[in-house]
């Protein structure tokens, strides 16, 4: 099978897509630096990288010039050093870069490389990322519209705070539903998740719903049995939809809900249907933020993963004191499938993996 690079030699159409793709790429920079954000470069290669129980790094050994080798990953995310980097004194800063997940099949919608935006805000929360994801897509929808204007381009899939995908025409005007999990979950579901925030309680209401409850299984397996049947294709195709205040058990690297720490204040973005990013008001309690780490370890030590250390510089950094702050990464290649009305990922990369191996 030849990669994408032979079939732009002949298909036009597949060209464009990649044109668009590197017009996308320049307006995310734009919209960053006119918001006055530093774009930061951060490693790909580290010792320590995410602990998430259900991602694969992938392993690189390393020589060091005797019989024994480095061990290195490459990273799954940039968010450690970017978090890092606002305990040095940046307030807003943005990258663009490559990630990596071992373990990740290549289908439709996913790729073991990608390419991941994530931007971070000090004296901030999940609040003003909602506003920055919704600036940055309809500023460039708009500048797309603008530049095909110039050039004589006519895409009927763009128009003024409309895109079309997969048929759907999508309305992208100001301000975006905004749904909580605990809302999606009784709309959709008929389920009311204050009841069911512990593994007996949802592991009963699974099995009463006829989906196959494992002894193994923790919350999040059975949450999301449920979450990926009943709830995520229900949601509006037409609307963008802001999916927030998820189950304090998923908080992942984010801090609880003031006033009611069952939830935590973090959102996923979805339009169209498909998963655009995943975004925090950050945790920032050094202390609570080890805990998750160690209790990540040794879910991944059950899961029988790679195991690495905790990344102590990253705790430290907490330590000495991260400002309140907000970020999100976001899957370029989902954006650029979204604005070229693209069914899959391998028709916006140049050389998908799926036509490497």
């Amino acid at each position: 099978m030849f990669s994408n690079w032979l079939r732009l030699r002949k298909d036009g159409t597949l060209k464009e897509k990649f044109i668009l793709r590197a017009k996308i790429l320049s307006l995310i920079r734009d919209f960053f630096y006119q918001e006055s954000f530093l774009e930061v470069e951060t490693p790909s290669l580290v010792r320590l990288p995410g602990m998430e129980p259900y991602l694969d790094p992938i392993r690189v050994e390393l020589p060091n010039g005797g019989k024994e080798k480095n061990l290195a990953y490459l990273t799954t995310s940039p968010e450690y050093a970017m978090k890092k980097l606002l305990v040095a004194g940046f307030p807003k800063i943005f990258q663009i870069c490559k990630s990596f997940r071992g373990g990740e099949l290549a289908d439709d919608l996913h790729n073991p490389e990608f390419t991941i935006l994530e931007w971070y805000r000090s004296k901030a929360n999940y609040n003003d990322i909602m506003v920055d994801v919704e600036k940055l897509l309809v500023y460039i929808l708009n500048q797309l519209i603008i530049q095909n204007k110039k050039l004589k381009i006519k895409n009927k899939n763009l128009r003024k705070n409309f895109i079309k995908y997969h048929g759907q025409t999508i309305d992208l005007s100001l301000p975006w539903p905004r749904l909580t999990v605990k809302e999606s979950f009784q709309k959709y579901a008929g389920i009311d998740l204050d009841k069911i925030l512990d593994l007996k309680s949802i592991a009963a209401v699974a099995r009463k719903k006829s989906y196959a409850v494992n002894r193994d299984d923790r919350f999040d397996d059975i949450f999301f049995k449920i979450f990926l049947s009943e709830v995520e294709p229900n949601l509006d195709k037409g609307r963008p939809t802001i999916l927030m205040d998820w189950p304090a058990e998923m908080a992942a690297l984010s801090r609880k809900k003031t006033g009611d720490p069952r939830y935590a204040e973090r959102f996923e973005i979805y339009i169209g249907g498909l998963e655009l990013g995943n975004a925090f008001s950050e945790l920032t309690d050094a202390e609570e933020q080890k805990r998750r780490l160690l209790d990540e370890r040794l879910l991944r030590k059950k899961l029988d993963k790679d195991l690495y250390d905790v990344d102590e510089e990253f705790v430290e950094a907490l330590k000495i004191g991260m400002p309140p702050s907000g970020g999100i990464a976001m899957g370029v290649d989902r954006i650029v499938m979204l604005f070229t009305d693209s069914k899959n990922i391998e028709e916006i990369l140049f050389f998908p993996a799926k036509q490497i191996f």
